[in-house]
């Protein structure tokens, strides 16, 4: 009986390419018809694009959009800076804190040049851009900076940035900690920690160790990087508040956010809305910091219909 194609990830029916973007080596994949409307991917902190997950990127692929994901630089297959400086978690969080902002090796205007670099490399003059996390803060740069580039901006489980905002759990901050630390010579030790990351991180009643632990292995066996994520949470930091930016943000925007993040609890969703005008803010029940499967069944039921109109929803 020959396979159907749809019995494999469309991470592995796609060809991973790289180009040369803003001078640095991105990986990324083109998957769809490319005479369909192009949704551009950016994951978050320290994240491949493996992260996204099969139910959603064939949930956009199904819908007929042309789907390119990317690996952020220092993450995936993408270019690293093995030579600059990736000082742990907790000292970067605590030099934070008491107001010493971290000099990042690069900043999140120059990730978002990347992702633009990608639209250029394909010819792709605009597209709807859907950011998660500090995917999401990159979204919200890359449309603010390239307006003209992009059709519409969703914002899921991210931030503005700006103070006050409620903190991460103490159990979510480990979690982020322990998972920017070296790697161990043991490959199950590796495997089994990211599986108690996304455990912590992840959306208490939908969290799925099957899953997670199908994902920990494939982005292992691609590679796994903990000195990038560490310099990307010091570009994060670095960027600090987007409010008075945000303001200025005249694309359709629909910002999901769950109701069980711990990382970045549903508050940072709610600001990040109040502060665009004309924003969508949709909350998802059961949803944390984490993409599993039921949670990406409830986002595309959110984010296909905007996708299809987002002028009209985003001011609904």
């Amino acid at each position: 009986m020959a396979e159907n194609p749809r019995d494999r990830s469309p991470f592995d029916r796609y060809p991973i390419h790289f180009t040369t973007a803003n001078n640095v080596a991105i990986a990324y994949q083109d998957m769809g018809p490319d005479s369909a409307e192009a949704v551009l991917l950016v994951m978050g902190l320290g994240a491949q694009m493996l992260h996204w997950g099969d139910p959603l990127v064939q949930g956009l692929l199904d819908a007929g959009y042309r789907v390119i994901v990317l690996d952020n630089r220092d993450a995936g297959l993408s270019q690293k800076f093995y030579l600059l400086s990736a000082p742990p978690v907790w000292w970067t969080l605590v030099r934070d804190k008491v107001g010493l902002t971290p000099t990042p090796a690069y900043t999140l205007n120059d990730m978002a040049a990347d992702a633009v670099g990608v639209l250029d490399t394909l010819g792709i003059e605009r597209a709807h851009v859907v950011g998660a996390s500090m995917g999401g803060m990159i979204a919200q740069i890359l449309t603010l900076e390239y307006p003209q580039r992009v059709l519409s901006l969703t914002s899921v489980m991210s931030s503005s940035g700006a103070p006050g905002l409620p903190e991460s759990t103490p159990e979510a901050v480990s979690a982020l900690a322990s998972s920017a630390k070296a790697k161990e010579a043991n490959r199950d030790q590796i495997i089994a920690r990211q599986v108690e990351v996304a455990r912590a991180i992840g959306s208490p009643t939908l969290f799925s160790e099957p899953y997670a632990r199908q994902l920990a292995i494939r982005v292992m066996n691609r590679g796994s990087y903990a000195p990038g994520m560490r310099r990307q949470l010091q570009a994060i930091l670095a960027n600090g508040d987007r409010s008075p930016v945000l303001r200025k943000l005249q694309a359709p925007v629909l910002v999901i956010h769950g109701e069980d993040d711990p990382l970045l609890p549903i508050d940072h969703g709610r600001d990040t809305a109040a502060k665009i005008p004309g924003a969508r803010f949709v909350s998802i029940p059961g949803m944390g910091h984490a993409l599993e499967p039921e949670v990406s069944r409830r986002l595309l039921a959110q984010l296909v219909p905007f996708l299809q109109d987002p002028v009209q929803l985003a001011t609904e």
